[in-house]
């Protein structure tokens, strides 16, 4: 018996017992409690005669009387039954000579209330059985557990997302064009025998748009969107994934034309090959191939579009991504400055901004940041802003939040000795001095000593002027020396090192392998690259040295090259720091005080000291 069935059996026979035992406990209980006392005939008489009867009802075969009580008790009601062929005009008379109220009444009880106090009690158990079996059963009964969870968004709710709510995703819009074109004109591509690709691929970085450039392009076409998860399709029993498919392409049919758009496709198309062969799951691979089946089953003229979203396309199975399925790829990447730009504008429509802040300078403080990080960036713009109670959003309220993603909540409780905040100030002005010092290295924004949730007791952030795609060998050594000059600052103005330079010694160490191992970057080693990175690395960092393809020997002329890197630029950031100590005290002097400096705090503190120096 299958687990749904077994859950509907037990529960109904559960539910029987009970409602059955509910029913005559009524009837035995309840009911029984409400009977009158029984009580002779001859009792009753007497009871008449003393005056304790009240009230009386003269019944067809008994006598019903209600007896006097003192309150707040309740009256006794008993009950007598009539003798046969008796005269009770004796009764009669008593209770007019007692001045009791009495009447008499027929007991028979119409068919239709004898019916309805059956049929009553049974209509509602049974409704409230039927309440509960469908909630049993709803997504997983067998009337159901086929159909597909699309959620489905007419004309008029499409309309609401246009690629005008669509920023810094340009090129993936330009891409889609032609798609809503053919589902607006697709007559004219029948007419020149073109055929538009029946599967667009959505693939990018969680929180790009993906989802709502598929809802853009619904919006733009005017036409209905059928949105689910790949995860939808898929259930404990087999077969279930690969009738909502069937049942999804059969309601798109009777829609179109219409656009379906299935999130996270890696859920159910993964690749059958490989060492995943080992491991196989019948009701994915049954749900996937129904999928194929379907893409390559609709008729032509159905105008049916399938999108699908993805961050990890290097897992998909390769018959999803052949010519006739998912044959058009669309590359939904993380938003450039000018996209980060259009983005905070869109956001920026809902509230209301200072006019002290430049969108501009945001979008330059937020590379790498995707469209829902910008989203989220501007409501906690606008919750710091609520925080303050100010009427708008300043450029403050968007450092703080800022500051919040990036580097977390600031931490008020933690107070730190004056030894070790001179410390951290010496050690985050070193970093800011170096990098007001080289040539190749983008400029300081802010330097802040005030400690953050993720473990850093200060920061030094650097604003980049520009785009860059590329990075050379100076710049690479310029960035290596900035991260080193923290612990240079340290060492030569506390005469001892710390634990503070744990992340700068980390990256300064992997930038330089990095530059030996993958970018050719040693004049000893040569234009060679050396350790095959391990796994996908589609929208993944490379790890180096990964899998090892080189001999020992290679290895220590890597590591003595790595090591010479660090150590020219660690001895360049000291020549630096003693260069412009005095630069370096007047920093650490003001930050000990102000705990955080900007960039016009900093070109100030510069040109002070050029003068004295001068």
């Amino acid at each position: 018996m299958r687990p749904v069935r077994k859950r509907q059996f037990t529960f109904s026979s559960i539910y029987l017992v009970v409602a059955l035992a509910v029913m005559f406990g009524l009837h035995f209980f309840v009911l029984k409690q409400a009977e009158p006392t029984a009580i002779p005939y001859s009792q009753l008489m007497a009871d008449v005669r003393a005056g304790k009867v009240t009230k009386a009802e003269i019944q067809t075969d008994a006598i019903v009387a209600e007896l006097a009580a003192k309150a707040p008790e309740k009256p006794k009601v008993v009950i007598a039954g009539r003798l046969p062929n008796m005269d009770e005009r004796e009764l009669i008379n008593e209770l007019e000579r007692q001045h009791v109220s009495f009447e008499g009444r027929s007991d028979k009880v119409p068919w239709w209330e004898q019916v309805l106090g059956w049929v009553l009690p049974l209509v509602v158990l049974g409704a409230f059985w039927g309440f509960a079996m469908r909630r049993m059963t709803r997504g997983a009964g067998p009337m159901t557990i086929g159909k597909s969870q699309a959620k489905i968004y007419e004309l008029d709710e499409s309309k609401s997302v246009t690629f005008a709510d669509v920023a810094g995703v340009e090129e993936a819009k330009g891409e889609l064009v032609e798609v809503v074109d053919f589902l607006k004109n697709p007559a004219k591509y029948r007419a020149l025998g073109a055929k538009i690709p029946r599967g667009v691929l959505l693939v990018g970085p969680p929180g790009t748009g993906k989802t709502l450039l598929a809802k853009a392009v619904a919006g733009e076409a005017d036409v209905p969107f059928f949105s689910l998860s790949g995860s939808d399709f898929v259930e404990m029993f087999v077969g279930v994934g690969a009738a909502r498919v069937r049942d999804l392409f059969q309601q798109a049919k009777e829609r179109s034309p219409v656009i379906i758009f299935i999130d996270e496709l890696d859920a159910i198309g993964r690749s059958r090959g490989g060492p995943r062969a080992f491991a196989t799951n019948d009701e994915r691979e049954q749900t996937l191939n129904q999928l194929l089946v379907q893409m390559d089953g609709f008729d032509a003229d159905a105008n049916i579009v399938i999108m699908a979203a993805t961050n990890r396309p290097e897992i998909l199975d390769k018959a999803l991504l052949r010519a006739g399925r998912f044959d058009r790829r669309v590359l939904v990447d993380a938003p450039s400055f000018a996209g980060r730009k259009s983005i905070l504008a869109v956001h920026a429509r809902k509230v209301t901004l200072g006019s002290d802040l430049d969108l501009e300078v945001v979008a330059r403080r937020t590379p790498g940041m995707v469209g829902a990080d910008l989203a989220n960036l501007v409501n906690e713009a606008a919750l710091s802003a609520a925080r303050r109670g100010s009427d708008v959003v300043t450029r403050v309220d968007f450092d703080e939040a800022i500051d919040r993603l990036q580097l977390g909540l600031k931490k008020q409780g933690r107070v730190m000795t004056e030894v070790e905040k001179r410390r951290v100030a010496y050690h985050e002005g070193g970093h800011t001095l170096v990098a007001l010092s080289l040539p190749n290295t983008d400029p300081v924004h802010r330097v802040t000593i005030i400690p953050r949730t993720i473990g850093a007791l200060g920061v030094t952030l650097q604003l980049p002027t520009e785009e860059r795609y590329l990075m050379t060998k100076d710049e690479l050594h310029d960035r290596i020396c900035v991260m080193l000059g923290g612990r240079v600052a340290e060492e030569l103005a506390c005469g001892d090192i710390s634990t503070g330079a744990q992340n700068d010694l980390e990256r300064a160490s992997e930038t330089a392998r990095q530059m030996v191992c993958r970018f050719g970057m040693s004049e000893a080693l040569g234009p060679l690259t050396y350790g095959a990175p391990s796994g996908p690395s589609y929208l993944e960092e490379p790890v180096s040295l990964a899998d090892r393809n080189f001999s020992d020997k290679t290895a220590e002329l890597i590591d003595a090259e790595v090591r010479k890197i660090v150590d020219e630029q660690r001895a360049r950031a000291l020549e630096l720091v003693r260069k412009r100590r005095p630069l370096l005290d007047a920093m650490v002097q003001r930050l000990l005080i102000e705990e955080t400096l900007d960039r016009d705090d900093l070109e100030a503190l510069v040109a002070k000291t050029s003068k004295i120096a001068a």
